[in-house]
């Protein structure tokens, strides 16, 4: 075959007007012609990979073969009791009774009978000076604690 006449075929097989065997001169000129000319090149890997396609067919094992794959086995339900059912819901459910039970405790850990804040002495029961002048709220038997601490004090000087 000429290149012109395969030029031509080209034209019409871009604007889709080529016959199936027009196609297939096509095809058969690009696989087998040694001397193309350079501006026609560029075409021969497209008829060559459609000659490759049209020769390609499925394995004669195909369609068991992904037939075995879609397939897949039945599984069988498990039975569920009412007990496993509703059992995400019983644990959230004591979650949130202890955060509320938390919650509870340090609110009454915080506040005395009356509803007024506790004042709790990280110490005990025994306060310090400096803490009391600090507050201005001094106790009628400070004076008294000042005292026996500082006789305390004497008494274990005098026994060293």
């Amino acid at each position: 075959m000429d290149f012109e006449h395969i030029e031509q075929l080209l034209e019409r097989y871009w604007k889709c007007e080529t016959s199936l065997e027009e196609e297939a001169q096509l095809r058969a000129y690009f696989a087998e012609a040694g001397n193309i000319p350079a501006h026609l090149l560029r075409y021969k890997d497209l008829f060559v990979y459609q000659q490759l396609q049209h020769d390609a067919r499925l394995s004669d094992d195909f369609d068991e073969r992904v037939l075995a794959q879609v397939e897949v086995p039945v599984v069988k339900a498990r039975r569920m009791s009412l007990m496993s059912r509703f059992m995400p819901l019983f644990k959230a459910a004591a979650v949130v009774a202890v955060v509320l039970s938390l919650g509870n405790v340090m609110q009454h850990s915080f506040y005395d009978g009356n509803g007024e804040m506790a004042t709790v002495d990280t110490i005990g029961k025994q306060i310090s000076a400096p803490s009391v002048a600090l507050s201005e709220e001094t106790p009628a038997t400070h004076e008294q604690q000042i005292l026996d601490s500082l006789q305390r004090v004497e008494k274990q000087e005098l026994k060293k």
